[in-house]
Parts: C-alpha cells; sequence; structure tokens
C-alpha cells in the first residue's frame, strides 16, 4: 500500500498530469496488488462505470453555460451594476467586487470564471481608485472562490455522485454558508479599505439603467437555483435549462456573442469537461485497488480504534485535506478521498450534507492555497506585473475567515442544516 502512495506521490512531484498519475497507479496496484495482468480487463468496466451517472451529466452542462457567460462577459455588467448600487459606500468598490463575485458564483458554479470575469474588470478598477493592490488581488482571488459553494457547484455535484446524497439537498445546503462567507468578506474588505475615500453616489437613474441592462443575467441564478429550490426541475435539468438560457441573452438580448464564437465555446467546454471525466476514471481506478486491499474499512476501523473523539478526528481530516490543497485541485482531492472519508464520516455520526460544506470550504481554501491555488494563477495571470507573493498575502486575511467559518459551522451546525430540512 505504502508503494503505491508513492507511486502516486512521485508521478504527481514530477509533473504527470493528475488523470494520468491516478491512472497510472492505479493500473501499477492492479498488476501489483490486486491479481496481475488478469485485472487489467476490469478497466473498460470500471472506467464505464465510472461516468454512467445520470448526475454526472450536468457537469459539462454547467461548464458549457460557465463559458458561454465567460465569453459573453455578463459578468462585467454584474459588476457595473454592483459598482452603480454601492460605490459610495465605504469599502463600496470592493463590496460590489465581492457581490459581483456572488452572483456570478451563482450563476456559473466555476470558481476559475468567476474570478477571471469579475477580476478583469474589478482590479483595474480598484487599484484605480486608490485601494490597496493586495486586499484588491485577494478580495478577487478569494470571491471566486464562492463559486464552489454558492450552488450550483461542480463538487457538490461529484459528493453527491460519490455518496449517493441528494445533489439538490447538497445545492441547497450551500446557500446559508455561501451567503455567510459573502458577508464575512465583505465586513473584511470594509475593514482593509477604511482609508480609501468612497466615490461619489451615482445618481438613480444610472442605477436603474445599471440594474435594467443586468436584469436578464440577474435573472439566471433565479432562474437555475430558484426553479431547483421550488421542484421545477432537477439540478441536471436545471443545467440544461440555464444553458439554454444564457445562450439566448447572450445571443439575442446583449449580443455580445456571435456564431463564429460558438465554436470556441464548445471547444473550450470540451477540453475542461474531458479534464474533469479523465480525473473521474483514473481516480475509480485508483480507488479500485484501495477497495480490494479493503483500504477504507481497514481507515475506518483504525480511526475508531483511536479512541480520540470525532472533533479531534475531524479536525486531522480537514488537515489533511488543507495539505493536499496545496498540491492537487479540488476534483482530484474529492475523487480521492472522499471514499475512504465518507464511510469514517458516517461512523463518527456526522451528518453528511453538513461534512459535504465543510470539504467544499476546505476545497475553497485549496483554490488559494500555494503553490498550485488555482485562483492564484489566474489572478496573476489577469493582474499585469502581479508578484505570486502579493497575491499570496493578500489572499491570507481571506483565508483565516473560511477557517473563521468552518469553525462557526462546527459549533453551530444547525445554520447550514435548517435549510434543506426544511425544504425538504
Amino acid at each position: 500500500m505504502e508503494a503505491l502512495i508513492a507511486v502516486l506521490l512521485l508521478l504527481l512531484l514530477t509533473g504527470v498530469p493528475v488523470a494520468f498519475s491516478l491512472s497510472l497507479a492505479g493500473l501499477a496496484g492492479m498488476y501489483f496488488l490486486a491479481g496481475g495482468v488478469t485485472t487489467f480487463a476490469q478497466v473498460p468496466n470500471i472506467a464505464y462505470k465510472s461516468l454512467d451517472d445520470f448526475v454526472l451529466t450536468a457537469i459539462p452542462l454547467y461548464v458549457l453555460m460557465s463559458q458561454i457567460l465567460l465569453s459573453g462577459k455578463v459578468g462585467s455588467d454584474l459588476f457595473e451594476v454592483a459598482s452603480k448600487w454601492l460605490r459610495h459606500l465605504p469599502g463600496g468598490l470592493g463590496i460590489a467586487t465581492i457581490l459581483a463575485c456572488a452572483i456570478f458564483a451563482a450563476i456559473s458554479g466555476s470558481s476559475v470564471a468567476t474570478a477571471v470575469t469579475i477580476g478583469a474588470v474589478a482590479i483595474p478598477e480598484m487599484l484605480s481608485r486608490g485601494y490597496n493592490k493586495q486586499m484588491v488581488l485577494g478580495s478577487v482571488a478569494a470571491g471566486g472562490t464562492l463559486g464552489i459553494l454558492i450552488p450550483p457547484s461542480i463538487p457538490m455535484i461529484l459528493y453527491g455522485s460519490i455518496t449517493g446524497e441528494s445533489v439538490g439537498q447538497l445545492f441547497i445546503s450551500g446557500v446559508v454558508p455561501g451567503v455567510l462567507l459573502m458577508l464575512l468578506f465583505i465586513t473584511l474588505v470594509v475593514f482593509q479599505a477604511r482609508e480609501v475615500v468612497p466615490e461619489p453616489a451615482a445618481s438613480w437613474a444610472k442605477r436603474l439603467e445599471a440594474l435594467r441592462r443586468s436584469f436578464w443575467g440577474l435573472m439566471l441564478p433565479v432562474l437555475v437555483v430558484g426553479g431547483i429550490y421550488a421542484g421545477w426541475f432537477t439540478p441536471t435539468e436545471a443545467a440544461a435549462v440555464g444553458t439554454i438560457y444564457s445562450l439566448i441573452i447572450t445571443f439575442f438580448v446583449y449580443k455580445t456573442l456571435t456564431w463564429r464564437d460558438l465554436s470556441s465555446i464548445l471547444a473550450d467546454s470540451v477540453k475542461t469537461t474531458t479534464m474533469i471525466f479523465a480525473i473521474i476514471i483514473g481516480a475509480m481506478l485508483f480507488g479500485f485497488v484501495l477497495t480490494v486491499l479493503q483500504l477504507p474499512q481497514q481507515m475506518t476501523e483504525f480511526v475508531i480504534a483511536l479512541d480520540a473523539g470525532r472533533w479531534i478526528i475531524l479536525l486531522l481530516i480537514n488537515l489533511v485535506l488543507l495539505f493536499l490543497g496545496c498540491f492537487l485541485e479540488t476534483v482530484s482531492i474529492i475523487l480521492i478521498t472522499l471514499p475512504i472519508l465518507y464511510p469514517i464520516i458516517m461512523k463518527l455520526g456526522f451528518d453528511p450534507i453538513w461534512f459535504c460544506v465543510i470539504m467544499v470550504i476546505n476545497m475553497e481554501l485549496a483554490l488559494i492555497t500555494p503553490p498550485v491555488g488555482m485562483n492564484l494563477f489566474v489572478i496573476q495571470g489577469i493582474s499585469e506585473n502581479t508578484r505570486m507573493e502579493e497575491i499570496a498575502k493578500g489572499v491570507l486575511p481571506f483565508a483565516l475567515v473560511m477557517v473563521l467559518l468552518m469553525i462557526v459551522l462546527a459549533l453551530f451546525p444547525n445554520i447550514l442544516i435548517w435549510l434543506p430540512a426544511f425544504l425538504k
């Protein structure tokens, strides 16, 4: 078993893509530990079954919707309307940035798309108004992480696919924590920008004009998320409805896209979806070996035998996830660890819906922790003359706020459990 983990780490450290690292380690485990070359006959079956889940149909649809909105520059209008309504407040542009990130997160479900879309507009605007550069970079990078907590959320879809939990319930569970995290980010931004002179208030005519121009984009989260909560359609059906709606508003209402743009949008969507599905297949091959070796059962028995108290064990689990987040991206961490962690969580008596939110917040930390934090590279790519050190320092206070929220949710789990229970 130790040799299998060593092979995986070696492949990752040498720069082999995550999907191929997991697949090669899984194949090596199947050959040396799980029965030799004859077990390779299981590979097609494992690959097929790993994707043979209707829930996973939502992933390419949400990816496509995110790419349409990103290319259609819907996020620019969202920042504009937030800026017009809030810029006269202390830290107003910072508040507008976080709020625009939250709204776009509820539309796209993608942290990277949120950071790129809002950051491209917000960063130069805030810097030109005298906001501290580190705070600006940190607020956009951290605000982008809301994309995987506020529904729709691809990590929550994967969690539901692996554990069998209702994706709709998981989506609902992310609403209250997502709003709380947004409010905590806003509070932090206001405190950090307390010395910046607020902008003059926009006239009501300009505010209403910005709101009118952004109306159709603002209706998308109402349609997608509200439709799920109202029971009009399932999360997968919501993804299809949202994709069609985003095509309509970008092609015929805002007219920011043409048919020539569609080929590049589809190509980018296929690349992202293929990457996610390749990681899923690789993780399932690796997981097959772990299952044959009965690692999940052994880990569960080992943890229970520790008799260290379930909160201590939960703390250790989160520290492991945080460590993995420094080197792996969100999808890989969930697919590798969840088959092992889920039985432990259930055995310890934790609510699986509650744990999903805790895990997703931890994955948000993974997006802004060096050296592999995806949002850090995204922000560096869209901000000229910016060093990674500046971004890392900027996100540190926001990372601490995420940890604070995890502690609050651990102490008061009903904060996130009551809404799914009420709507159920």
